[in-house]
């Protein structure tokens, strides 16, 4: 090539390097997250509690939520046992007990046969706690990483997440690992945290405190927010199948508070003011830490747990359950407008549900010709160690049976030498044979069982070889564990209670309805693609599409 022509080839070069170097940087749209997320937990909620007191709602609160929301009117837990501490796991991680290792409330340790409380952390003191019991707590037994844990990590932990609930599990697993968390002490009537967060609790929490909200709150007392015959549930108010505070002849109101609470500082946990301080304490929250007032999105979680604490006493057919939802939602109409006014409407995004649901006193369906009945499992377990030793001569092979589970003295069986399998078969043989259990399983070997799918997989999920007993019970439809006759729990893989509300309101969010079956797990996955995250490492859901769908 001559001289000439390689010149102008440089030349020619050159100018089109020139031009694309002159050309105007693309654009690039920035992220668009709200700027407080807030995720409340209503402990104990069935999902047709958000239309069986629907028409006694105000329009500010749960119908706000409903209506100018989208709700997934088919959400439901895939694992079992249904307690709150495995409910607010799952919630926030999109996870399983299989998982995330929170295999219950509490459980036995499978290798060591001590006793453990999910939260309970001795590594740790309480801030603020006269009993040291009281807040020796943390999320270290949560194995997996929490929906506000990746936001911290998506932000460069330049996000705020704060947990609240009188429940300290309730409060400490959604925070995560990174966040903080407060809960209440009954000693006191006082927030406390623990030196897992902090060294000493902030001065406007002081403050919170020094105002003595318990106190205010239970002054008047519990009467009904409405003339009490206009309740469903108002015929009659005086049921047997309800339980009673302590020191009161009925379960009926009028409710003396003042004189209840001075026997039992618990008490105030049973009234439907534990949500009402709860929601105070969280709007100050809000105000102290500047939720939603930063450069990165933040994340509020909030557990209502007098809802639970009141169903447990008196059932889901009392007229202090209805009374308490229809206080729980002119508080939540309150707490949104608190959120309208200092994040702003459509700045911020909310979801609600539920950790599980609740059934029905078994009492209260005997009357009324439907099947149901009470379970003892402390029956069970010695009546399992009679047979056990009978057959292998080793007494005391069974620990408990927690959580619905066998928990089975792994040392005593190895130390005998005995036939792990054998003992577990013989128990499986003979717990099938009892009244009121559908199915007993060696999970060891599940597949090899007569279950349906459905169940199986409930079961797969919620087994932590290390925190479950190996011999998983499903007992009938309408019976459960009971620790009273009177009231009622929850626990079990039937839909009273593990269909749960979720609804999605604000930020992006699209009013309309979904009966598409989803799923717990889904709720942190779903999250995450609406702040455009990664979800929790320990996450097994799917996105909802249809939440999404605006984005």
């Amino acid at each position: 090539m001559s001289h000439m022509k390689k010149v102008g080839v440089l030349f020619f070069a050159c100018l089109l390097l020139i031009h694309g170097n002159s050309q105007p940087a693309a654009k690039t749209t920035p992220i668009q997250r709200p700027k407080l997320v807030v995720g409340i937990v209503v402990d104990q909620m069935r999902w047709d509690f958000l239309y069986r007191y629907y028409d006694r709602y105000g329009s500010g609160g749960f119908k706000r939520l409903l209506n100018d929301g989208f709700s997934c009117e088919n959400a439901m837990i895939n694992y079992i046992p249904s307690f709150t501490a495995v409910g607010h796991s799952t919630i926030f991680t999109g996870s399983i007990p299989a998982i995330d290792g929170i295999a219950g409330n509490d459980w036995t340790d499978q290798l060591t046969g001590k006793f453990y409380y999910c939260t309970s952390d001795s590594t740790v003191q309480g801030v603020g706690a006269v009993n040291a019991a009281d807040g020796k707590m943390s999320p270290r037994s949560l194995l997996v990483s929490t929906i506000t844990d990746e936001l911290r990590l998506a932000t460069n932990f330049e996000s705020k997440v704060v947990g609240v609930s009188l429940k300290d599990r309730a409060a400490i697993l959604p925070a995560g690992h990174t966040g903080i968390a407060f809960w209440f002490d009954d000693t006191t009537a006082r927030f406390i945290s623990s030196t897992y967060y902090m060294k000493q609790l902030p001065d406007w929490v002081v403050k919170f405190n020094d105002k003595k909200w318990v106190n205010q709150l239970i002054e008047k007392g519990w009467t009904t927010l409405y003339p009490i015959n206009t309740y469903k549930q108002s015929d009659p108010d005086k049921r047997d199948y309800e339980g009673k505070y302590v020191g009161e002849t009925a379960s009926s109101f009028p409710h003396d508070l003042k004189t209840i609470y001075s026997k039992n500082k618990y008490s105030f946990r049973l009234t439907p003011f534990g949500n009402t301080i709860t929601l105070e304490f969280a709007r100050q929250a809000v105000e102290s830490y500047q939720l939603g007032r930063g450069t990165a999105t933040d994340f509020l979680t909030i557990n209502l747990a007098s809802t639970d604490y009141v169903g447990h006493q008196f059932g889901p057919n009392s007229i202090e359950i209805e009374d308490t939802y229809l206080r729980l939602d002119k508080d939540l109409a309150d707490f949104l407008q608190v959120l309208d006014a200092k994040i702003g409407k459509g700045q911020y995004l909310v979801f609600l549900t539920a950790d599980h649901g609740v059934a029905h006193n078994a009492d209260f369906m005997k009357q009324h010709e439907l099947p149901a009945e009470f379970w003892y499992s402390a029956r069970i377990t010695d009546s399992l160690n009679r047979m056990l030793n009978a057959k292998f001569h080793v007494a005391s092979l069974v620990r408990s049976t927690q959580n619905y589970q066998v928990n089975f003295d792994l040392n005593r069986i190895a130390n005998e030498n005995l036939n792990f399998d054998a003992i577990k078969n013989a128990t499986v043989d003979y717990l099938i044979r009892q009244p009121g259990i559908s199915f007993a399983a060696n999970m060891d070997f599940i597949g090899r069982y007569p279950i349906p799918r459905h169940l199986q997989e409930m079961m797969i999920n919620g087994y932590y070889f290390k925190r479950s007993g190996q011999v998983q019970i499903i007992l009938n439809p309408g019976w459960y564990d009971a620790y009273t006759k009177t009231g009622t729990t929850h626990g079990t893989w039937n839909p009273y209670d593990t269909h749960i509300p979720l609804l999605w309101y604000g930020w992006n969010i699209k009013p309309g309805k979904s009966n598409r079956e989803v799923y717990m797990t889904d709720i942190s996955p779903t999250v995450a693609a609406l702040l455009h995250i990664q979800m929790p490492n320990g996450s097994i859901g799917h996105v909802i599409e249809e939440v999404v769908r605006s984005q």
